[in-house]
């Protein structure tokens, strides 16, 4: 009797899960309202510049920066959202919208590896934008920092490439 009380109980804390499930979904929302503002707000500085006629000399730049910033988080967003996923469908209950649509088999998660490995490519792109945004923000002052810049591009690719390789056969 002991054993099933214990076993019982040792079940149903897994539903703790849902505070990180659900603080996780909050977070991705947030992220998302505040990417969307910022995006509003490029929207409105660009509207303001060409109606006004007015033509900054950095402009574009601060234009790609401040996209780039957003898409950076929306990509966290995204991260939130695969492990809040993950988390229910691992430790709590398979989503029934999941299985009953078989074309969303991002958020379809049937093992931690599998959890791992989704928010894990996703975090590599998240630092991948970021690198972007620095990368505009780089002065080049010479032909040693340009033969850097060339190396790096060919690190994030060759990582890209096998970073494409997990989880096929």
């Amino acid at each position: 009797m002991l054993e099933k009380l214990f076993e019982k109980t040792m079940w149903n804390v897994r539903l703790f899960v849902l505070f990180p499930v659900i603080f996780g979904l909050i977070g991705a929302i947030i992220l998302f309202v505040i990417a969307s503002m910022d995006i509003y707000e490029v929207l409105k500085y660009t509207i303001n510049v060409y109606m006004n006629s007015l033509h900054p000399k950095n402009f574009h730049e601060i234009v790609v920066s401040k996209i780039i910033g957003a898409v950076d988080l929306y990509l966290i967003a995204v991260v939130l959202l695969i492990f809040s996923f993950g988390l229910y469908e691992l430790f709590i209950s398979k989503i029934d919208e999941v299985q009953s649509n078989k074309d969303s088999g991002i958020l379809s998660i049937k093992t931690l590896d599998q959890l791992k490995d989704k928010i894990a490519k996703v975090i590599v792109m998240v630092l991948i934008v970021s690198f972007f945004q620095k990368v505009l923000h780089t002065n080049y002052d010479g032909a040693l920092d340009m033969l850097y810049f060339a190396i790096s591009i060919a690190l994030l690719s060759v990582g890209l490439f096998f970073l494409g390789k997990v989880g096929k056969h």
